[in-house]
């Protein structure tokens, strides 16, 4: 799909909780390329009061939403996102796509297949990555051979509040912390071949990362620890010493960008650098680790039951 660049975007947000509020909404309509055109949740009353303020229309026909929208922003839980997101490419829209892609690899791969069998362009929301201190890391390590590094993403969220969502407490940190983590370390030290993770899912999260080329790294995940401000960042070593960004509070400094990039990634009909496939990559390895902590669970059972 190519969207002409005449006027601006016709974009839709899929979602009208908090982070659609806080984010979302307030970056696409401080774009001058971009019309806030629709608004979609399961209750046309939650749809409405975010559409209604910026001119926008609320819908509770998803069919009906897709007709008003040349582009989505997904803001879901992620299993909702898969499906959703799968008919959205099958009527040619652009996708921006929140992580993970889904709860499970099947239906990101399933996903991840339409998006490639309908053409259409597709966009992550891995905040870090849009981050100009982030990118100045990754622009400096362009030709350094790592050595390995250190990565954490540790907070009080769902503790209470907005980010203590049913999925989240389900799943724990390792779906939604873990792939900023996992990606600026892909990004920076080299894609990661391998991944071992140890530790509760419900408490904290250890994760043991092989990159292509031979460094190694490691990342600790939280949302349980009571911490004002959280604490979120990567170190990369090298043979010369040591690169370091802090990445807490960075949504903000993040959305211009990322939504600069959506626009011309709708308009171009080509996928960004973060499309699917890299939400997909991003799947399969927080699969393994899962499993890892699955398996560590049942070990810890089976020895207190013995």
């Amino acid at each position: 799909m190519v969207t002409t660049g005449a006027g601006p975007l016709r974009v839709g947000v899929v979602g009208a909780g908090p982070w659609a509020r806080l984010f979302h909404v307030p970056a696409l309509v401080a774009h001058p390329d971009v019309e806030l055109t629709a608004v979609w949740a399961r209750r046309e009353e939650a749809a409405a009061e975010l559409a209604v303020p910026h001119g926008a229309t609320a819908h509770a026909s998803f069919d009906r939403f897709l007709d008003e929208v040349d582009a989505l922003v997904f803001a879901l839980p992620p299993d909702i996102q898969a499906e959703l997101a799968g008919r959205a490419a099958q009527a040619g829209k652009a996708l921006l796509l929140e992580k993970p892609v889904a709860l499970d690899l099947a239906a990101a791969e399933r996903l991840s297949d339409v998006v490639q069998e309908a053409g259409v362009p597709t966009q992550m929301v891995l905040t870090w990555r849009y981050v100009p201190e982030v990118r100045a890391l990754l622009a400096a390590m362009a030709g350094m051979s790592p050595l390995g590094g250190r990565g954490w993403f540790l907070t009080g969220g769902f503790l209470g509040g907005m980010f203590a969502t049913p999925w989240r407490l389900q799943h724990g940190p390792l779906l939604d912390l873990g792939p900023h983590v996992i990606d600026l370390l892909d990004a920076a030290l080299g894609s990661v071949v391998g991944i071992r993770a140890h530790g509760d899912a419900h408490r904290w999260v250890g994760l043991l990362l092989e990159h292509e080329g031979g460094a190694v790294s490691e990342a600790s995940l939280t949302a349980y620890c009571a911490l004002d401000p959280a604490r979120a960042g990567v170190e990369v070593y090298t043979p010369d010493g040591v690169l370091e960004v802090t990445t807490v509070g960075v949504s903000a400094s993040a959305s211009a960008t990322l939504v600069d990039e959506f626009v011309a990634t709708a308009r171009s009909g080509q996928p960004h650098a973060l499309d699917v496939r890299h939400g997909l990559h991003l799947q399969r390895l927080l699969t393994v680790a899962a499993e890892d902590l699955d398996r560590g669970r049942h070990r810890h059972d089976e020895g207190h039951a013995g």
